[in-house]
């Protein structure tokens, strides 16, 4: 028997009809990729080792996302494991948390989770089990269906990542880094609710301090910070060059300016360019 976590916010973060989840995430990828076409940066002509996606409903923050998951396109094939990481948002933890299921379900279909992964990791001190955790979280199911329309045949492993250092992210991402077949998704928002000239300086400054490659964000300045700085660490490590694909917040796409949240997509890419 397979347990199975089903769809939490199909109908309320993205639609839960599979066809106009499906027509909506390819328009988002498409006007991504037409972008891209007309800046060709680094950050989207090399394939990535990892992104950090932001993870709002999708009329505030697809847009954002889809400039990361359209850089997959050349490597649509190769990628066969995909470890994602987010920060809790309802259930607390204590470290990082598996989901304790062997498939995650969204309109678009089911993914197994990885049990090779699974089992490379979970007797980590700090790698928990919770159900409860990954239950009615939004973080990382906002991301898979991003992920199916990209990628043309993956397993996955899940992290609720919650009270936990940045050295205990980043071990458990060396213990699963592996080599081109494995990519990494940091699921990160930057603030939350400050007036839209605010938020823009203080996005900007988060921004720096992930291109230079900082493991010092804190949870004002990204809810993902726990995560992103542990991709941070692990990045310096293995030598990946960030490069910043978007930057914007809930005032430029659907909300409106006196209170808004900040959105950025990031690629980290294995080489030698330049951080852009």
């Amino acid at each position: 028997m397979q347990y199975i976590r089903q769809p939490a916010v199909a109908g309320t973060f993205y639609p839960g009809h599979k066809e106009i989840l499906e027509s909506d995430v390819s328009a988002m990828l498409k006007a991504a990729r037409m972008e891209a076409a007309d800046n060709a940066q680094p950050g989207n002509q090399l394939p990535p080792k990892a992104l950090i996606v932001p993870h709002a409903g999708y009329i505030y923050s697809g847009p954002i996302a889809a400039t990361a998951y359209a850089t997959l396109a050349r490597v649509s094939d190769r990628i066969k494991r995909v470890i994602l990481l987010g920060p809790v948002h309802r259930v607390p933890v204590r470290g990082l948390a598996l989901p304790g299921t062997d498939v995650f379900a969204t309109p678009l279909g089911q993914i197994q989770i990885d049990k090779d992964a699974v089992a490379a990791i979970e007797n980590m001190p700090q790698v928990i089990e919770s159900s409860a955790a990954h239950g009615q979280e939004h973080s990382l199911e906002v991301q898979l269906p991003f992920l199916q329309m990209m990628l043309d045949d993956f397993t996955l492993l899940p992290l609720a990542v919650g009270d936990a250092t940045p050295e205990e992210v980043a071990e458990v991402l060396d213990t699963l880094w592996d080599g081109p077949e494995t990519l990494i998704v940091i699921s990160s928002d930057l603030s939350h609710f400050l007036p839209y000239q605010a938020a823009q300086l203080i996005d900007g400054e988060t921004v720096q301090n992930i291109l230079q490659l900082r493991s010092t964000l804190n949870h004002q300045q990204a809810c993902g910070g726990t995560p992103v700085n542990g991709l941070l660490q692990t990045a310096k490590r293995h030598h990946l060059q960030p490069h910043l694909l978007d930057l914007r917040n809930s005032g430029d796409t659907a909300g409106d300016k006196d209170r808004v949240v900040g959105y950025a997509s990031f690629a980290f890419t294995e080489g030698h360019a330049h951080a852009g």
